[in-house]
């Protein structure tokens, strides 16, 4: 590495001859940079962080293309008049459906769920139920009829005195009833709420086209004037197009937020370390006001010398990312705050080593020569180590670990270059305008002498070297205790604003039996049936954990062949002879009597006299029918462990024959990416601790040295875990990430310290803390404050980021400042260095 820095003193030499060129050049690929990062925008679809070739993602990919996407736009209208809803209803879908996309032409919205016609589905509403809910309805009927027959039986006694408990059989045919036949229109129960649900046309991941959509959306409600229709009218738009877009927003306003607060306290804390520094080094320890003044007045010149070279690599940066990736995810969004907070690291070096070489008499050319040879190489090693262990994340499937291993990586290695070339001919370029001035202003007689020999040991090492490897202990036994979050919605936001229009929306959709299916979509109807006799197979074998609710398809629920309709025709004839038992016939109620009228249906019905309503849902964009499979679970699948369980059930389906089919749905993809976080998270921890311990090794060229250096990153990690566990913090699949790096961050504090160390020798320890120690504190503060500025984040999974980080990067700050020295001091006193 020596000589690799001194055959690079021509490039120095050159930068410092012809500054100017050198920050053209650089501004030039800077704006370069920009313009092809203007197009990068924050992508939150979690399907695009698992290989494109994973079945989940295949299956999900097929589904949009063939049934199309789960999102909607959703209009609320809210007055007491029913006719009144009906009536602005019938005014703005017309007009809704014919708003176009002045890009492309073409509409935005295809069809709308407005009115159905019911009343053909009251009288054969049996017709189009299931096997299985025929089958809960027998069971229900001839629980009925036995109930009716004790309760007539003069010595029966119903010994059990508890409140009655609600007949959950009863709930669950009614709601098999209501999503047969629904309502004329969608209402709320008190009729004061109407729900009109729109569903757009082209790509529902396109956010500024969303955006025009809800802006075209709200213009024609307010030209309509809802007041016209009712003087109490209120009308609201949701829906989940919406609720899509108000969140890529939102994390976009974050991340801007996020980074100008902890951009601002890094610079700041960076501009206040160099001010008093400078203050003390010409002050002589006292008061001067003009000197103090001076120095403030130049503050703003100090922060363009630091922020100018780090500003230009963030723009490299994610430039480079626009070119590879073309978005960024939830993971690498956040990375212009980290880099940052990282790359101002390597300025702070350079900078106090060029101050030193300035203020002791050294001219610019020799002291930016001599900053670069010796400070510079260090500053490389720490940089490239860094970034190598960063970018051995980019072998992972997992696009979160990859995309951010990439982005990091060349990010930290952007700063460097920008450094170690921008800087220095910054600096020269205004020094040569004099608004830098590096002399003392100090009477050499005051200055302090160049070395002074301080205490050498360490006072208290045992007992802090004692304590240290207690807690050390204390984190081996918690690490069984760490846990994960899998319930996706404890790292999602709350938009109190967007759940306030959806409350209304639910007012009428509020249907969780039907929530979250997955489908499997087939190339021929003939496929149909040995996939649900592979998924029934299933059901019935998995007794213990069953995650299936049901399963349906378009031939199941409307009969086609001659014999599928015999069959049906001959159950509800079935049903029909015991509604006409002598118990039930004298039932009167609402409940039986529209049982009896649903049950009537006699003949075949052919598709052609099904309303369209209920045909869609197993209607294909193309309007093919009946060619897939849709499977609804039977648990919720917020919590990761429970979409897990039903990948685990339906995500692969092999039939009797031996074909596999594979289901698609967002939470399969979900279930896939937690699967392959956990399988790999591991092995890339290990892959980063390898690559680091390589480079130490061959930095060091002494495994003693790089093994005093490794120290303090394994006792710091596992000092994380511990307060992770302390705090009550969880890793998730969001600051899962945070692992690998610190790993590749937080190794820079025990290499420059043990650095310094080797070179001064032993009985050196207090020394090497006071000089070293407070670089590499303020080193790792910065890359804390850069990271903590996700702490203001709104988003809890980009907050769990920045507190996991900063309690990592914290804990190994302290090993490498408490830890190490009392180690070093005590191996010491034994002769063992």
């Amino acid at each position: 590495m020596v000589r690799a820095f001194e055959r690079l003193r021509p490039v120095i030499r050159a930068v410092v001859a012809h500054p100017v060129t050198v920050i053209v050049l650089a501004l030039l690929l800077s704006a370069a940079a920009v313009m092809s990062a203007r197009s990068l925008r924050i992508d939150t679809d979690i399907a695009n962080l698992i290989p494109d070739d994973y079945p989940s993602k295949v299956a999900l990919e097929r589904l949009r293309d063939t049934v199309g996407g789960e999102s909607e736009a959703s209009v609320g209208i809210v007055s007491p008049s029913f006719a009144a809803n009906r009536a602005f209803a019938e005014a703005l879908i017309p007009r809704a459906l014919a708003i176009t996309n002045p890009q492309t032409g073409e509409p935005y919205l295809t069809h709308v769920d407005y009115r159905s016609d019911t009343e053909f589905l009251k009288s054969n509403a049996l017709y189009f139920a299931t096997e299985a809910e025929l089958d809960l309805l027998e069971f229900w009927l001839a629980g009925k009829i036995e109930d009716s027959r004790l309760e007539a039986n003069p010595f029966f006694f119903d010994l059990d005195d508890e409140e009655e408990e609600p007949d959950s059989v009863a709930q669950e045919l009614e709601e098999i009833y209501d999503s047969i036949v629904a309502k004329d229109f969608p209402v709320s129960d008190d009729s004061t709420t109407m729900v009109l649900k729109f569903y757009p046309s082209g790509s529902q991941t396109n956010i500024s086209v969303t955006r025009a959509l809800y802006v075209d959306l709200q213009a024609l409600v307010d030209e309509l004037d809802p007041a016209g229709y009712h003087g109490d009218m209120e009308v609201v738009l949701a829906g989940r197009l919406q609720r899509s877009m108000i969140e890529v927003e939102t994390i976009q306003r974050d991340v801007i937020g996020s980074f100008g607060a902890g951009a601002l306290a890094v610079l700041l804390l960076v501009l206040a370390y160099f001010s008093y520094k400078s203050y003390r080094a010409r002050s002589g320890g006292s008061f001067r006001p003009h000197l103090l003044v001076g120095l403030l007045l130049r503050t703003p010149v100090l922060a363009l010398v630091i922020g100018i070279p780090l500003a230009m690599s963030l723009s490299w940066t994610f430039g480079l990312a626009s070119v590879l990736f073309g978005s960024l995810n939830l993971m690498t969004s956040t990375l212009g705050l980290v880099l940052f907070g990282l790359g101002i690291d390597f300025g702070i070096h350079f900078y106090a080593r060029y101050s030193e070489e300035r203020a002791d008499g050294h001219a610019p050319a020799e002291a930016a020569e001599t900053t670069f040879v010796s400070t510079g190489m260090a500053i490389a090693v720490g940089a490239v180590s860094t970034a190598a262990a960063l970018l051995i994340l980019v072998v992972a499937d997992f696009r979160g670990f990859s995309q951010f291993g990439a982005m990091a990586g060349s990010g930290i290695l952007f700063a460097l270059l920008a450094m170690m070339l921008v800087m220095p001919a910054l600096l020269v370029l205004f020094e040569r305008f004099r608004l830098l001035n590096f002399d003392s202003g100090l009477d050499p007689g005051l200055r302090e002498p160049a070395a002074v020999r301080v205490r050498s040991s360490i006072r208290g090492a045992r007992t802090i070297l004692a304590l240290s490897v207690v807690a050390i202990a204390v984190a081996v036994l918690a690490l069984g205790r760490v846990g994960f979050e899998y319930r996706f919605g404890e790292l999602e936001p709350t938009y109190e604003a967007y759940n306030a229009r959806a409350d209304v929306m639910r007012r009428v959709y509020n249907d969780g039996r039907n929530r979250n299916p997955a489908y499997v979509v087939l190339d021929d109807s003939s496929e149909v049936a040995p996939v649900v006799a592979a998924l029934k197979a299933h059901m019935l074998a998995d007794s213990l954990s069953p995650t299936i609710d049901r399963v349906e398809t378009l031939q199941e629920r409307f009969p086609q062949s001659p014999a599928a309709q015999r069959r049906r025709l001959g159950r509800l004839a079935r049903v029909r002879l015991t509604l006409q038992d002598s118990f039930l016939q004298e039932d009167d109620s609402e409940d039986m009597q529209r049982l009896r009228r649903a049950a009537g249906t006699d003949r075949p019905i052919s598709l052609s006299e099904v309303p369209q309503f209920l045909v869609e849902r197993f209607t294909s964009k193309t309007g093919e029918l009946g060619n897939f499979v849709i499977i609804y679970p039977s648990v919720g699948l917020s919590d990761g462990r429970q979409s897990i369980a039903f990948s685990e059930d339906v995500g692969r389906i092999e039939t009797e024959e031996g074909s596999v089919y594979h289901a698609g749905s967002s939470s399969l993809v979900a279930a896939d990416m937690l699967k392959l976080m956990q399988r790999e998270a591991p092995w890339m921890v290990l892959a980063t601790l390898f690559m680091v311990v390589l480079l130490m090794w061959l930095t060091f060229g002494s495994i003693r040295y790089a093994a005093l250096a490794l120290l303090p990153l394994i006792v710091g990690i596992l000092w994380m875990l511990m307060l992770v566990e302390v705090l009550g913090l969880k890793l998730n699949f969001y600051n899962l990430i945070v692992l690998p790096a610190v790993l590749g961050i937080g190794n820079d504090a025990g290499v420059h310290l043990v650095s310094r160390y080797r070179e001064l020798g032993p009985g050196s320890i207090r020394r090497v803390l006071r000089s070293t120690g407070e670089h590499v504190t303020m080193g790792s503060l910065t890359t804390m404050v850069g990271f903590g500025g996700l702490l203001l984040s709104f988003h809890p999974g980009l907050n769990s980021i920045g507190s996991l980080a900063v309690v990592g990067i914290g804990a190994t700050l302290a090993a490498a400042l408490i830890f190490l020295p009392a180690l070093l001091s005590y191996l010491e006193s034994r002769d063992a260095l």
